[in-house]
């Protein structure tokens, strides 16, 4: 599968909306994942300018089929944020008639943020796949920064969104946020194998990705053996 997958990290205000302010200050990660043999692609978390995203798969002999999103959060989704309004699903929507793919916890939160229709949404649970030409993508359901969270596993790579950050991870003081379902969600990701690389949904550190194995042994948020030791060290009840 190595050889067929199409696998690119691309950095806002870097490698796309170039000169976008919020873009550029968010230092969110865009990934598209797809099936160089069939030309078929899907853009995770497409937000900001959804027509470089789109320039960027044309120029790669890539089609669009689909979008997958992490969670409803406007850097993620598109919609309104820090008196801004960024582009997002809906406008990628109005390009491309594709499903848009959100955990089943998330749906209702993404058509709010996002003013999509309801029926533009494919509602998943976890443990499903999304197959792209012949590449398989596992979602994960890692609720906590928000209900419906989730990550990406493709060729032994973690799309992480929010929910995992190189250093720290997603906050949990937001609209739907829980600092205990993080704490499982946390647990349940590390028991997947040392060599998985995480992609995380920001550059809040200097590297862009790390084998899980150093992640661990380097973020504070794995210290915690228990829930009562994670939420002495959050400073919540």
């Amino acid at each position: 599968m190595t050889d067929r997958l199409y696998f690119r990290q691309l950095l806002s205000g870097r490698d796309f909306a170039v000169g976008d302010p919020v873009g550029t200050q968010m230092v969110n990660f865009v990934y598209l994942v797809g099936d160089r043999e069939t030309g078929e692609a899907v853009i995770i978390d497409p937000a900001y300018k959804v027509g470089d995203l789109l320039d960027l798969l044309a120029a790669d002999d890539m089609r669009l089929t689909g979008a997958l999103v992490t969670h409803y959060h406007a850097d993620h989704v598109g919609g309104s944020a820090f008196g801004f309004e960024i582009e997002g699903i809906r406008e990628l929507l109005a390009r491309e008639d594709v499903p848009i793919h959100v955990n089943r916890a998330e749906a209702e939160w993404v058509r709010q943020a996002t003013d999509v229709s309801a029926s533009d949404l494919a509602q998943h649970d976890d443990a499903d796949v999304v197959t792209v030409g012949r590449i398989p993508i596992q979602l994960l359901h890692t609720p906590g920064h928000t209900p419906g969270s989730q990550c990406f596993l493709v060729d032994n790579r973690l799309v992480a969104g929010d929910t995992l950050f190189l250093e720290g991870c997603g906050r949990m003081d937001l609209p739907g946020g829980d600092a205990g379902l993080m704490y499982d969600s946390l647990r349940r990701l590390a028991a997947l194998p040392d060599a998985t690389t995480v992609f995380p949904g920001h550059q809040y550190s200097p590297k862009a990705s790390e084998d899980l194995e150093v992640v661990k042994r380097m973020n504070h948020v794995f210290r915690p053996s228990s829930a009562q030791q994670w939420k002495a060290m959050l400073g919540v009840g």
